[in-house]
């Protein structure tokens, strides 16, 4: 079975709740009397598949472990509180390795105002090393942001740049948009979703969520240097957000825009349309063939983020 068809047998078994109370977007939604949401996540990096364990460093592994959470608390419009953090070794480490991916957790931690107050250890010698942290997030009233939110006749905005995460480094050292989401959230868009597996699968599951076809122009995809558009597009862990922008709010949000992160319109939402096209030129398109990294695939693209 594949990623996704797990979660969608243990979405039936355990009888869990739609989205987002459930799963089926970034986080589970835990909504409060007070309007307030609580956002819940959780993520994992495992040797060999989100970093390579022969040059990687403790303290890279820590903080690529953290953000990668704090991506999808930035991918609902929130902010994050409290965290645990667990760990399964193949093998013993020294002292100076778990001091390294201690400091750099807390450090990240603290940059981004969020306490880590728990977690486990264990051994697995059997296995390579696991690393897995939860994370507790909030969304104040009127701000949750949900990738089903899109509407036909919206734009689709990117933060960032996109391919080559993993020849770049950039897998390893993004930064989550928390900053950037906290600015969007119920102010220019309440739908986001973070791109980890790929521009074009996390696009589509934004279409597929919102019942609105997606049309991307190639053109406009911003990437980083010398990144094909078939990397821009597939690679994944770019850790960028994809919002849904009304046309009302268009000028507004570009003329606001108070961040260095670069925001690009890549693309709109139509109901005229199924599933994502890639419009290459002004005439020519190609129907989105939604390739991505998907865990247990017959044929996975390894990209940037996946690099065994």
């Amino acid at each position: 079975m594949t990623e996704l068809e797990i979660i969608e047998l243990a979405r039936r078994v355990l009888k869990s709740p739609p989205s987002p109370e459930g799963p089926g977007d970034d986080c589970a939604v835990l909504r409060l009397a007070n309007g307030e949401s609580l956002l819940l996540a959780v993520d994992q990096v495992v040797a060999d598949v989100h970093y390579n364990n022969d040059s990687t460093s403790p303290a890279e592994i820590a903080v690529k472990l953290l953000n990668r959470n704090l991506s999808d608390i930035a991918a609902m419009g929130g902010r994050p509180m409290r965290a645990v953090v667990a760990m399964a070794l193949s093998e013993p480490k020294p002292k100076e390795w778990f001091e390294a991916f201690f400091s750099a957790l807390g450090n990240e931690a603290e940059r981004w105002k969020l306490q880590i107050v728990g977690g486990d250890v264990a051994s697995n010698p059997s296995g390579g090393d696991v690393f897995s942290l939860s994370v507790i997030g909030e969304s104040p009233a009127g701000t949750l942001c949900e990738r089903g939110n899109a509407k036909h006749g919206d734009a689709l905005f990117a933060t960032g740049l996109f391919g080559r995460s993993l020849p770049t480094g950039h897998h390893l050292r993004f930064s989550p948009r928390l900053e950037e989401s906290a600015f969007l959230a119920g102010k220019f868009t309440t739908a986001i979703i973070d791109v980890s597996d790929g521009l074009l699968l996390d696009s589509a599951r934004m279409s597929e969520a919102s019942d609105v076809g997606v049309v991307l122009e190639a053109e406009a995809i911003p990437r980083r240097d010398g990144a094909t558009l078939d990397e821009a597009l597939k690679d994944g862990e770019d850790y960028e957000l994809l919002l849904a922008v009304p046309p009302s709010q268009e000028k507004r949000l570009l003329r606001e825009w108070p961040f260095q992160t670069r925001l690009t319109r890549i693309g709109t939402f139509s109901n005229t349309t199924r599933g994502v096209t890639v419009r290459c030129g002004d005439n020519a398109s190609v129907d989105g063939k939604t390739e991505g990294f998907v865990h247990f695939a017959d044929n996975p693209k390894r990209g940037a983020a996946h690099p065994q």
